[in-house]
């Protein structure tokens, strides 16, 4: 789909057109793969939207795109706008996550029901054991990572992110990898963590008064199990699942478990 600022967004949109729609955003150099378990089962009740933000997975850019947060929330606008939805639950993972809270606190009044899944955005965020993050925040690491192949950090920083080693198998390493690699990714990728932030805070965050669902694995690596702590107390009336022994993906790790648990919090919380 062609949206404004040169974008041609890849998305997927699933289930039956006139159910509740819920639109999901994935994290750092991820895709809509990362969705896959909980897409399924989802479509089934819902209408289920899933997109690659600029530089990630599918969607194109042309000429020079000037990343950033809030270019990915303008992003999810355009498109969900484009689609007809006009209120929907909105879910990101990690810097999907920012992406998420950022809305809902821009956009109230398209935001029906907030999911964070180990929503990235406190100031105090910490790239943990994921290298990769550590590198893009100098300039000279930048610089070098425009031209090496990065296959060793990319698996670096997924076994971080993946409490379950078994599941950094080398076919989603190769993924991670080759969709790395569309025209204009990388330059997209080393910018996100050079250019301006908007970390959260609890004003900003008091005035979110959609339903929210927190979720944060308790073993994540890449961002503290206590950011989730921190948008629970900020979120007037958030609900926090903390999952032992899950790392940074829950939807991945914990699929059936996860979505289950979305699905009776969805329940319990209808929309009109």
């Amino acid at each position: 789909m062609a949206l404004p600022g040169g974008v041609r967004a890849h998305y997927r949109d699933l289930g039956p057109r006139d159910a509740p729609a819920i639109v999901l955003v994935h994290g750092y150099s991820a895709s809509t793969h990362a969705w896959d378990a909980w897409a399924v089962r989802l479509s089934k009740t819902y209408r289920v939207i899933v997109l690659d933000l600029p530089g990630h997975g599918l969607t194109r850019t042309s000429g020079p795109y000037v990343a950033g947060r809030q270019g990915f929330v303008a992003v999810v606008d355009a498109l969900t706008a484009r689609l007809g939805l006009t209120r929907f639950t909105l879910a990101g993972n990690s810097m999907g996550g920012a992406v998420a809270w950022t809305y809902a606190v821009d956009h109230p009044d398209k935001v029906q029901r907030l999911v964070l899944v180990d929503a990235a955005g406190w100031p105090s965020e910490k790239s943990g054991g994921a290298l990769i993050f550590t590198i893009l925040r100098h300039p000279i690491g930048r610089a070098v990572l425009k031209d090496v192949d990065t296959r060793p950090l990319v698996a670096q920083g997924l076994r971080s992110g993946y409490w379950d080693q078994s599941l950094v198998t080398p076919a989603l390493i190769d993924r991670y990898v080759e969709l790395s690699r569309g025209p204009g990714h990388r330059d997209i990728l080393l910018s996100l963590q050079s250019g301006p932030r908007r970390d959260a805070t609890v004003a900003e965050l008091s005035t979110i008064h959609a339903p929210t669902l927190i979720m944060f694995g308790q073993e994540d690596r890449i961002i503290p199990a206590a950011d989730g702590e921190k948008f629970h107390k900020a979120i007037p009336g958030a609900t926090l699942i903390l999952y032992p022994g899950v790392g940074h993906v829950p939807m991945e790790q914990i699929p059936d478990r996860s979505a289950a648990d979305l699905e009776a919090w969805l329940a319990a919380h209808p929309v009109n």
